[in-house]
């Protein structure tokens, strides 16, 4: 069935004065879900540019034998300073700036459940993301690996990522389209849905972890301490930490397969193959994801009782996984492909996921496991999922929605030569690392003797690494170039399916002036191609008729200008009888004063003092701060 609008044009209150900011500080005290992602995108990027010159340095030193490059402390803090960035101020942050700009466009909501909320979770990410890596500018940057350090920067991260998780979960719950079903929302969303409660259930583990590891480094109790005689458990650590660590692995790479599973049927012209496998398959990685973590310790001694079990957890986690593929690969069967460049990342992340998941299967062998453990063998498989997987995937989702969060189109010629520079580039990186890790070579070396029969593929994994780079620089130029002077995209330059396509690009503050209701999946679709519902097993009766500032869509252009931080646009907004939350400065106060109280365990209990000062005050004046003015 079709989308369409029903009822009287909503009542008109009276309108009155907002608080209206300009220039910078629109950014600053903004609570728009769309300013939010795309606040999280660009800091996620300036954050990816990071943690690539941090591998781009470990490539240096281990190009040639022998080399002495950087110092061996120093190469070990790059290490444990890559693999945090990368998933914390990185990947997960890049699907929450998805999961802000286009799940509320998705099920036809006009923002988060909870927009002040959104902007403190923001802030705690910037703000812990900094924290993390002023760590280089005190000499003090942690050296033991990602998964082995106590940082409280975590701590500070995870409080970001609970805040967001449950905006989501009750965005998605109750501000879902009159007439959309769960069975109804885009598999992006459903997605999203999934990631939030896998993040609400796997956090408070880590968050335990740290904290106790808090407790025997400042207040002398033992959690983890195995000293004789003290009865702590060093095994305990790994545990609870790998008991977060692989849910965290499907947090990261979840909101990928939702976004090529938007990407796919759009320009495969057909609808998605199997919408409720691929929705139940997402939901039962999640509950699996959970039973799996100790094939991490399989070299651990926990016995062959153990082993059997998480063997078998193992193997059981790939069967959902390798079902979105197959729905994948159908979806693309028979269908008339557009090979633009999201088209093309959504295809590379299938391929080379599918490689990762391969090796990752390896890993469930135990026997097999022996030999890998520690070795680069593990380094190209985890890459292979979450390069290859997650980033590959989360590109794919920049080049579709670009146009809709800026109005103009990037580059497709400039986009298809950074494709090839980025995918070539990751295979030559982490293609041979599997076969310095079958040979031997141990992960978290700084260096190794001649002669090891590993000098060709780490060069070659050199050089790949330096190709990669240039492409990432190739993806700055074209994203800079668009918002210059891009080519204008329209409302829907993609003839796509979902809802947010039915709006500006880039959409006003309000989204949608009357709520849509929607009578089907694909709706939008089923609307401009009446001719296919029959053959997609739909009716399409009625054209849509969702109204912006007054208009039918079928008349809406995409304006010349963004709308984003227009002061008119919330005066649009109350003449439409539509209620935009004001912005707040308190969001960020309240998160300076939650990273503060967390460093001053470093630095001296009188910053935690003034961090909760502040904390308490934000979260004070935000619970009393006037509405509208």
């Amino acid at each position: 069935m079709a989308t369409v609008v029903h009822g009287a044009p909503p009542v008109v209150a009276a309108p009155q004065a907002a608080r209206v900011y300009t220039g910078v500080w629109s950014w600053v005290a903004t609570v728009d879900h769309k300013r939010i992602g795309i606040l999280y995108g660009v800091t996620a990027f300036m954050f990816f540019l990071i943690g690539g010159v941090e591998a781009l340095l470990m490539r240096l030193q281990l190009a040639v034998p022998n080399n002495h490059l950087v110092h061996p402390e120093t190469f070990n803090s790059l290490f444990t300073m890559h693999g945090t960035t990368m998933i914390f101020l990185v990947v997960m942050p890049l699907s929450v700036a998805f999961f802000n700009i286009v799940v509320p466009l998705q099920i036809g909501a006009r923002d988060v459940a909870f927009p002040r909320l959104n902007a403190l979770s923001y802030w705690i990410f910037l703000t812990g993301g900094l924290f993390i890596n002023a760590s280089w500018l005190l000499n003090s940057a942690p050296n033991q690996g990602w998964f082995s350090y106590a940082n409280l920067g975590l701590l500070v991260l995870g409080t970001a990522s609970m805040a967001g998780a449950f905006n989501f979960i009750v965005t998605i719950i109750n501000m879902r389209a009159p007439g959309m079903s769960l069975m109804r929302i885009p598999v992006f969303t459903w997605m999203t849905f999934v990631t939030s409660f896998l993040i609400i259930f796997a956090f408070p583990i880590i968050t335990v972890a740290l904290i106790q590891i808090v407790f025997d480094r400042n207040f002398g109790t033992n959690f983890f301490n195995a000293t004789p005689g003290v009865n702590g458990d060093t095994l305990l650590w790994q545990h609870l930490f790998w008991l977060f660590g692989h849910p965290e692995v499907y947090i990261l790479i979840l909101p990928a397969m939702g976004v090529v599973s938007e990407i796919l049927p759009v320009f495969s012209r057909k609808p998605l193959f199997g919408y409720a496998v691929v929705v139940y398959s997402g939901i039962a990685i999640g509950f699996v994801s959970f039973g799996v973590w100790a094939h991490h310790m399989f070299t651990t001694g926990l016995g062959p009782v153990a082993n059997a079990v998480f063997l078998t957890t193992t193997m059981a986690v790939a069967v959902p996984t390798g079902v979105k593929i197959f729905n994948w690969i159908a979806t693309l069967w028979g269908g008339q492909l557009r090979f633009t460049v999201a088209m093309m990342y959504a295809i590379a992340f299938v391929s080379l996921f599918t490689i990762g998941g391969l090796s990752g299967v390896t890993h469930a062998v135990v026997p097999s496991d022996f030999q890998q453990q520690d070795t680069y063998y593990v380094v190209a498989h985890f890459h292979y999922v979450l390069f290859g997987g997650a980033i590959t995937g989360l590109f794919g989702g920049i080049y579709y929605w670009w146009p809709k969060v800026t109005g103009r189109l990037l580059d497709e010629g400039l986009g298809r030569l950074q494709f090839w520079t980025m995918i070539i580039g990751f295979n030559l990186t982490f293609g041979p690392m599997h076969f310095l890790g079958l040979d031997g070579m141990p992960r978290r070396i700084f260096t190794y003797p001649a002669g090891m029969g590993w000098e060709l593929w780490n060069m070659v994994a050199t050089l790949g690494a330096f190709l990669m780079g240039f492409g990432v620089l190739l993806f700055l130029h074209n994203a800079l170039v668009s918002i210059r002077r891009g080519e204008l995209a329209g409302a829907d330059p993609w003839d796509a399916r979902t809802l947010e396509w039915a709006i500006p690009s880039p959409p006003p503050p309000y989204n949608f002036a009357t709520i849509p209701v929607v009578h089907g999946r694909d709706a939008l679709w089923m609307t401009k191609h009446p001719h296919h519902a029959e053959i997609e097993g739909q009716t399409a009766t009625q054209e849509i008729d969702v109204q912006i500032a007054g208009r039918p869509i079928a008349t809406i252009d995409s304006p010349d200008e963004p709308s984003h931080g227009n002061p008119g646009a919330h005066d649009d907004a109350h003449h439409l009888g539509i209620h935009l939350p004001d912005g707040s400065f308190f969001p960020l106060i309240a998160a300076l004063g939650l990273t503060l109280f967390a460093a001053g365990f470093i630095f001296g209990l009188w910053i935690t003092m003034i961090g909760a000062l502040m904390l308490i005050f934000g979260v004070y004046a935000w619970c009393y701060e006037p509405i509208n003015g």
